[in-house]
């Protein structure tokens, strides 16, 4: 029985690949039909994930869609999508829009069987999966720890949504700058890092996960909270409700769809955490319609289950709302947003975070990237209990750390009336990351 189970997926497998050799994927970009934008229409045999895999590559090269058409019914996937880049401009950069033909074209035709969508391996780094309840301080203890073994992080991804806390780290070793491979220092890793997630906290678990093989940051992070249940509301204040993306779920009975629509505030990466949350949550996108207005975004889909049938019950409604709520609020950027441009080093993030602990700063969200030699890092932070940073907190770490390398943004009222000469945008952090000789922080007592 499994020796014929495994001849018809193998036959299956084949099929495809020639089904996609004879049907080669088509990849048209045109910047002249729209004024304000680049439309890349893309036209490949249809199935399950390949929108998924668009839409990923397009996110990751930061383009913004403002506009989106989908169609994927039958065995055939046709998409248009009007993207700019980060600035609003139409993407004129020749190295990107190759990238974009070789990766959607004909040459993916040759790869795309053996690749998993958002799935990377790599043996230059190890990766760290983290997952616990949020609490003040906690990312500043991870890294503190990561630093005393010796671990040095390369790139990093903070999430935290509904009192929970998740993270993707990959971290090299600081002496040779490879991934970690010793398993007696990947279970101390391990140990400590969930000591540190635990944080005495019996109602919700923690766990902390090493690996050489990780998916697409983005998309693991959406994994692991929904597998984690985020997306459960224990309670719905006035607050929330007005700030909750606005999802209906209705079946149009005539079609067996699903359609479900969203209205909430636009903002990068939208389409991408949306058809993330769908496609693992196993429903297939057969049409879409993706539009922005100003600041705000109307997004709508007609789906059904990977089995073929539309939305069951009213709980299944209410779980797929829910879901898709959660996916928009993790990356909602809450807080004063914080970017630190410099120089690499080893131990850079544990000297941050710390500093921002000890003016009583929250880290919402956080990216830390390394290339180059050069660390660009964004942090999103709030005051104790949720609270604005005001501008007597924003003195203090000045005054601890000097003027030129943090970059402050934000709503007026949180920041200092600028000076004459002085721009919107605010600096700190001078020549306290120019010197190398810090204080051994160490482990915190209870993990020594």
């Amino acid at each position: 029985m499994e020796v014929n189970m495994s001849f018809s997926h193998y036959m299956d497998d084949e099929y495809e690949k020639l089904f996609r050799r004879m049907n080669p994927p088509r990849v048209v970009i045109d910047n002249e039909s729209s004024k304000n934008a680049t439309v890349i229409r893309v036209d490949s045999a249809n199935k399950h994930g390949i929108l998924l895999e668009v839409v990923q590559i397009l996110t990751d090269l930061n383009l913004i869609v403002n506009k989106a058409y989908i169609s994927s019914d039958g065995g055939w996937f046709m998409d248009v999508f009007n993207v700019t880049d980060q600035d609003g401009n139409k993407v004129m950069d020749e190295a990107i829009l190759d990238y974009i033909r070789k990766s959607l074209g004909p040459e993916s035709c040759c790869t795309s069987s053996m690749r998993s969508v958002g799935v990377k391996q790599t043996m230059d780094h190890t990766a760290i999966e983290l997952l616990g309840t949020d609490r003040p301080g906690l990312l500043s203890e991870v890294s503190a720890v990561l630093t005393d073994l010796k671990c040095n992080i390369i790139n990093a991804e903070v999430w935290t949504h509904n009192t929970r806390a998740a993270s993707v780290m990959h971290v090299t070793d600081e002496e040779t700058g490879a991934a970690i491979t010793d398993p007696q220092r990947l279970s101390l890793i391990k140990e400590l890092l969930a000591n540190v997630l635990g944080g005495g906290n019996k109602v919700r678990g923690a766990s902390s996960v090493v690996t050489e093989q990780v998916t697409h940051t983005d998309r693991r992070l959406h994994q692991m909270m929904f597998a984690d249940r985020d997306y459960e509301r224990a309670d719905d204040n006035e607050f929330d409700e007005k700030r909750r993306p606005k999802v209906t779920v209705v079946n149009w009975s005539d079609k067996d769809y699903s359609v479900v629509t969203i209205r909430c505030k636009d903002r990068a990466k939208l389409l991408f955490d949306i058809v993330c949350t769908l496609t693992d949550m196993q429903y297939v996108v057969f049409h879409a319609s993706i539009d922005t207005e100003g600041p705000n975004a109307f997004q709508e889909y007609y789906m059904k289950h990977i089995d073929g049938s539309p939305v069951k019950s009213e709980s299944e409604r209410q779980r797929v709302i829910q879901c898709l709520e959660a996916a928009i609020q993790r990356r909602v950027s809450e807080g004063l947003k914080l970017e630190l441009c410099t120089t690499d080093r080893f131990g850079l993030l544990s000297d941050v975070t710390r500093i921002f602990r000890e003016n009583s700063l929250t880290v919402n969200r956080a990216e830390v990237t390394t290339k180059g030699g050069k660390a660009v890092n964004t942090f999103y932070v709030s005051g104790a209990s949720g609270c604005p940073v005001d501008s007597k907190t924003i003195d203090t770490i000045r005054q601890a750390t000097g003027n030129t390398i943090l970059k402050v943004k934000g709503r007026p009222d949180e920041l200092e009336p600028a000076t004459t000469q002085d721009s919107p945008t605010r600096f700190l952090f001078g020549g306290f990351f120019k010197s190398r000789s810090f204080a051994n922080f160490g482990l915190i007592k209870s993990y020594s």
